[in-house]
């Protein structure tokens, strides 16, 4: 109340000043320093009360939290699954086969990690030879790694416009030498998709 008080009040006496001065023709100093003897007690505002949630939720607020505690049924249920709808639990791998090579296990549909570890090791190799071989000068030619013996095979025209890289050992039996090579089985005589005669 003292505080709105004060303030009409201020508000009046500046609007007195602007009106003397429009009447006499010349202007006053500037407001703070007009009011620089005046003692305003009260006028300073009240600080603010400090941000509280709880002005804002009031009672009004329901949050969402569980109003009861899950049964061990419930709780296991939902780790572990349920045997009528969906089960959770780990079952044994049923589609496991054994490699014709080595004879280790494997996935069905997936390559023999053991087999195809030559396979990783063997190209490692390859790239180190053709690494050193080439070193940082520029690849223009057709580069073809050749190993042990391969060379003696083919006449030297054949080389012409390539660069060789040779391998100091034999080539593993498992490595081709053409990779593109047709296969060795005869075609299928028949269209039929299904096996037939299971009986």
């Amino acid at each position: 109340m003292a505080g709105s008080l004060l303030i009409r009040i201020n508000v009046a006496i500046q609007r007195l000043e602007l009106a003397i001065a429009s009447v006499l023709g010349r202007r006053f100093p500037p407001d703070g320093v007009c009011l620089a003897g005046v003692q305003l007690e009260g006028a300073v505002s009240t600080p603010k009360p400090a941000f509280s949630l709880k002005d804002i939720v009031g009672d009004g607020f329901l949050w969402g939290v569980p109003t009861a505690r899950r049964t061990i049924e419930r709780r296991l249920k939902r780790k572990f699954g349920d045997p009528k709808y969906v089960l959770k639990i780990l079952k044994p791998a049923s589609n496991i086969r054994t490699c014709n090579v080595c004879g280790d296990d494997h996935l069905a549909g997936v390559l023999c990690p053991t087999c195809y570890k030559k396979v990783i090791d063997e190209t490692k190799e390859m790239q180190e030879t053709i690494q050193n071989e080439l070193q940082l000068s520029p690849v223009e030619k057709e580069v073809v790694v050749l190993y042990q013996g391969e060379k003696d095979g083919k006449p030297d025209e054949f080389w012409e416009g390539k660069r060789i890289v040779e391998m100091q050992k034999p080539r593993p039996p498992w490595f081709s030498k053409n990779l593109l090579q047709p296969t060795t089985q005869q075609p299928a005589t028949t269209s039929d998709v299904k096996p037939s005669d299971l009986g």
